[in-house]
């Protein structure tokens, strides 16, 4: 599933486009993504001036006009694309094409149908049922250590577990949170509690995760995301990021902090895979 450097990287694609164009029509191939689509979906939307294009955790948030959102989110297979030639009969697995007011096409393609997209009052959106619980922005300023140790105190599920509980950080995925205690060199398997004194006050390591996660995230986003199966740029790029892993995907490999001397290790944490090296990261 595409996490937070891959929806910032596609965000960034469309915003250009999207942003101050109008829908002039919506093709609508199907009743349904993963959810039902919104009743007169394409009705509602025609005639709409896409105001601006922002993100919250893993969904984009086109904010219309008329005061109304339009979320939209990738599942595990979605991807918009630019223009490209339509064809008949249409691709099997193109389900929406947004025709803009410029002549411009933003194609949804969805092959799994994991996606989902609704439209949400502004007014209400933070109340919704998929963002009122959603937790802090990596990337914001509200993600420090010493919020950190506050949330962590006491807990004592694994650090990794933590990470990527969406009601703590959001956005947050599997891969980018074993990416991130790689290069804080915190095992996966600590306790997320060790990571704050008695007092619930931040540690050198925790100060430590919390560089780490929004230094792996923004080198993600300049490499325009991560490319495993499915995931592509809007302008149809693959993303670079992988070719950058230090541990993800490495199971068996020698670990590439200098000096260690390590082998990265893949265990299994929540029911996914966690890489991580036994040598260097305590």
């Amino acid at each position: 599933m595409p996490e937070l450097p891959e929806v910032e990287t596609v965000r960034r694609g469309l915003e250009p486009v999207l942003v101050g164009n109008a829908f002039a029509r919506v093709e609508q191939r199907r009743p349904d993504l993963r959810f039902p689509l919104p009743k007169d979906f394409g009705m509602r939307l025609s005639g709409r001036r896409i105001e601006a294009l922002d993100r919250r955790a893993k969904y984009l948030l086109a904010r219309l006009d008329d005061g109304e959102v339009l979320v939209m989110h990738l599942g595990m297979t979605g991807r918009f694309s630019i223009n490209g030639s339509a064809t008949k009969p249409p691709p099997k697995h193109e389900h929406i094409v947004f025709h803009l007011g410029d002549g411009t096409a933003v194609r949804y393609s969805d092959t799994r149908r994991f996606g989902l997209m609704d439209l949400v009052p502004a007014a209400t959106l933070d109340s919704h049922a998929l963002f009122k619980g959603l937790g802090v922005e990596p990337l914001s300023e509200a993600l420090t250590p010493e919020w950190l140790a506050a949330r962590f105190k006491g807990k004592t599920t694994s650090i990794k577990a933590a990470l990527v509980d969406q009601k703590l950080i959001a956005g947050l995925g599997n891969i980018y949170a074993g990416e991130a205690l790689y290069r804080a060199a915190i095992s996966p398997l600590r306790l997320a509690g060790s990571l704050a004194t008695k007092s619930g006050k931040p540690t050198l390591k925790t100060k430590a995760l919390v560089a780490a996660v929004k230094a792996v995230l923004e080198d993600a986003i300049k490499a325009g995301g991560s490319t495993l199966r499915d995931y592509k740029r809007a302008d149809g790029r693959l993303g670079r990021f992988q070719h950058r892993f230090k541990a993800y995907g490495r199971e068996g490999k020698p670990c590439p902090r200098k000096g260690c001397g390590g082998t990265v290790r893949r265990i299994v944490q929540g029911g996914r895979s966690t890489f991580y090296c036994p040598t260097c990261q305590r």
